[in-house]
């Protein structure tokens, strides 16, 4: 009930007030069944764009951080995440991975729209990056298509670390949906896996025209954190003044 008065009453309109999104291939997205949206991940705000401009409710995978803060605040932060149709994922190894993946197939299996971003983790600099191999598997486990999704602009909107947004037009696109039931019951075979996740990933960059980056974006994001603490330490105190 307060996922559909957020969408139509107290998110959905602001929203689209303060981003005007562009909106081209919705028609891409089936009108009834199981299908996983899978998409970049540009800004926090993608979270809420994407379910106000849709015709269905969709339930996305989120980092398990939105709903364990602390006090007050991380109690409203977590009932607003839920509210939003938001399921709580645990991202620290490969039985959380596991964990993830029983939650998508438990929404696929309700006929139900899962939203996934394949890159594990927003762009740190606008670019989209390799994409992990579980949006596959639940694919292929569940045997329903995938539509690929493009956002356009949000990075600029809201960059990591932006509260408030700018106020300026985004753009959001839906490719035709791919269908793998040419690998059915092939969903054990770590080079399907990873042939099925890249043919998602160039779906989505030919949507969103981004540079890509055949990383995982976590792994640049820690080098980067890395590289940056080690500068920190080799950094000379200045001398006092006498």
């Amino acid at each position: 009930m307060f996922y559909y008065l957020l969408k139509y009453v107290l998110l959905g309109p602001l929203l689209r007030l303060v981003f005007r999104p562009r909106i081209e291939g919705l028609e891409h997205v089936p009108a009834s069944g199981p299908a996983i949206v899978a998409g970049n991940h540009l800004s926090f705000s993608d979270h809420f764009l994407m379910p106000a401009i849709l015709k269905r409710r969709i339930t996305f995978l989120a980092k398990a951080e939105y709903f364990t803060g602390p006090g007050l605040k991380g109690r409203l932060t977590a009932f607003f995440f839920r509210s939003a149709g938001q399921i709580p994922v645990d991202r620290s190894g490969k039985e959380a991975g596991q964990a993830a993946i029983r939650e998508g197939l438990g929404v696929l299996r309700r006929g139900e729209l899962l939203g996934i971003y394949p890159e594990g983790t927003r762009s740190h600099d606008g670019r989209l990056y390799k994409g992990k191999v579980g949006v596959a598997v639940m694919a292929l486990r569940a045997g329903v298509p995938v539509v690929p999704c493009a956002m356009i602009g949000t990075f600029e909107a809201q960059p990591p670390g932006k509260v408030v947004p700018r106020l300026r037009p985004v753009g959001i696109r839906f490719g035709e949906p791919l269908d793998f039931s040419r690998y059915a019951g092939m969903e054990k075979e770590k080079a399907v896996l990873r042939a099925v996740t890249d043919e998602i990933m160039y779906a989505i960059l030919t949507l969103s025209e981004q540079e890509y980056v055949d990383r995982y974006a976590a792994d640049v994001k820690e080098e980067q954190a890395a590289q940056r603490a080690e500068r920190k330490g080799r950094r000379v105190p200045r001398a006092p003044l006498s």
